[in-house]
Order: C-alpha cells, then sequence, then structure tokens
C-alpha cells in the first residue's frame, strides 16, 4: 500500500516532517509522497527520516493555479519528481511563488485589522512557518475566538464570498503545468472532483484541454472520490492516455477523518504498481 498525497506542516498539515514518516513506517506503508504546497521543505527534512525507516519516500508538489488566466476557477495541480531531484530553475521559480503568497498575506492582515480584529502576520506566520496561508489564518482566528471553528473563520473571513478575502496572483494552470515538465516533473491532476463540474461531457473536456496542454496524470484514487468517481476517472485517464495516481490528501489533525494510507472511512488502498508504472513513465 502507498500513499502518494500528504501534507507536513510546512504547508497546511499538522505532522512535521518526521512525524508523517515516522507514521508511514507504522501503518507498513512502502512508499510516501509528501506534496506541499509551493514548497519542498517537508521533503527535504523528510529524506534522511524515510531512509532510516525503509520508506520508499517521492518528491512531490501540490501548486495552485487558475484555469487558463488568474481570475478563473482554481485547480491543484501536483507535481512528481520521480527519477531526479527539481530543477534550480524551478526552485527558483517557486520562490516567487511564495512571494506572491506572502504579499497576499500582508494585505489580509491589513483588511482583517482594519476590520477591527486583533491579529498580527507575525503570529500567523508562527503558525504557517515556511508557507503561510489561509488555513494558518484560520486556525489564529480561532485560537483568538474570532471564529468557533476553521470552517466558520473561512466563512466569515477568508473564503472567496467572504467580505475580507484578497485574491492571490496564482499562475494559470497551463504555465504550472510547463513549469513541472521543465523542472524535471511529472505533472498531475489533483482530486479532478473539487473542479465541481457536474456535466460529464464538460468535465471530460477539460481534462482532454489539460492534457493538450501537457497533463500528464490524473489523480482517480483520492479521499473525496467515490467508488463511481473513481470509476469515471480511471475512464478517463485511459481515454486521454494520462497516467493514474492517487493519495489520501492527508493533513493530520485538522482532517482527522482522513487517515494516512487509507483515507476517507478506508475508502483507499493504492498499490504499489500505481508508482511503479509513474515511475516507468517519468523523464
Amino acid at each position: 500500500m502507498i500513499d502518494l498525497h500528504t501534507h507536513t506542516n510546512e504547508s497546511d498539515g499538522t505532522c512535521s516532517p518526521f512525524e508523517l514518516v515516522d507514521q508511514a513506517a507504522k501503518i507498513g506503508l512502502e512508499a510516501l509522497a509528501i506534496c506541499d504546497h509551493d514548497t519542498f521543505a517537508g521533503y527535504d527534512q523528510a529524506v534522511s527520516a524515510a531512509s532510516a525507516a525503509g520508506v520508499d519516500l517521492v518528491c512531490g508538489i501540490e501548486l495552485s493555479t487558475r484555469l487558463f488566466s488568474p481570475k478563473e476557477r482554481a485547480v491543484h495541480l501536483l507535481g512528481y519528481f520521480l527519477r531526479k531531484a527539481p530543477s534550480a530553475d524551478f526552485r527558483a521559480w517557486l520562490e516567487e511563488v511564495q512571494v506572491q503568497r506572502r504579499d497576499r498575506n500582508r494585505r489580509l492582515i491589513e483588511k482583517l485589522q482594519a476590520a477591527g480584529l486583533d491579529i498580527q502576520l507575525s503570529e500567523v506566520e508562527q503558525v504557517g512557518r515556511s508557507l503561510t496561508g489561509r488555513p494558518h489564518f484560520a486556525r489564529v482566528l480561532v485560537r483568538k475566538g474570532y471564529a468557533a471553528n476553521t470552517e466558520e473563520a473561512f466563512r466569515k473571513y477568508l473564503d472567496e464570498s467572504a467580505p475580507y478575502y484578497v485574491e492571490r496572483e496564482s499562475p494559470s494552470v497551463s504555465e504550472g503545468i510547463q513549469k513541472i515538465l521543465a523542472g524535471g516533473g511529472l505533472p498531475v491532476l489533483a482530486h479532478p472532483i473539487r473542479l465541481g463540474i457536474r456535466d460529464p461531457i464538460r468535465e471530460e473536456m477539460l481534462i482532454g484541454e489539460l492534457q493538450q496542454a501537457g497533463l500528464r496524470g490524473l489523480e482517480v484514487f483520492h479521499s473525496d472520490h467515490q467508488r463511481s468517481d473513481v470509476a469515471r476517472y480511471a475512464n478517463l485517464a485511459q481515454t486521454h492516455r494520462l497516467a493514474v495516481t492517487g493519495g489520501s490528501d492527508f493533513h493530520g489533525d485538522v482532517r482527522p477523518q482522513v487517515a494516512l494510507g487509507t483515507g476517507f472511512n478506508k475508502n483507499l488502498k493504492i498499490p504499489r504498481s500505481i508508482l511503479d508504472c509513474l515511475r516507468e513513465i517519468s523523464n
């Protein structure tokens, strides 16, 4: 059993890289991919621990992009670096993406403070560590009593429909795909169910467009996917000649209903052969 989609506390998870590797070893995972948002910090820290524990650690990343333009639908891309390390150019590009994220955080703090909330960017960054995002704002808002829970924090302050929402400049999905390819990685569409496209024809058209833009894989197995979704995405992957991937999207305590390796209510059991196939087709 493997898990190719997990997060550490270097992005929006709660487990340290060492704790995540330890959990993976304890439950008998053969392979683990760390796919933190816009950073390799968690993966970099976990390399030696994974080697010592006998866990096959895969270098991954999750990019937040927009559908072909900065104002369109959000699309999450997974990038897997299966045969060689990410290029220096790709890591430099990630730094530019993080600068945009930090600029959004400053503007968001200013809006919240203007509304009378006693919140400082420094205290949010203490929670967010190397990569501070809206989930870390939510934790601080809950801790300071401005929201009862994370869901309320997003609804009142952080969601796109909330009055204090601040747009972040995100690369287009096409740019994200090309950057992953140029950096030596394999670009994969993460949790396609979250695109929110209920029309199966429109959904397939979009996946076809992404494949034409360079997409190489589809996350067929995911905690959010029901059996019917898995069957549909497996068929789309075959139709569009996309590699099949899968993972729990484990975040630790912030999403306790999603377990490492087995997903939501044990709806996942991803075989090692998935990773073997990815390595065969990767550059």
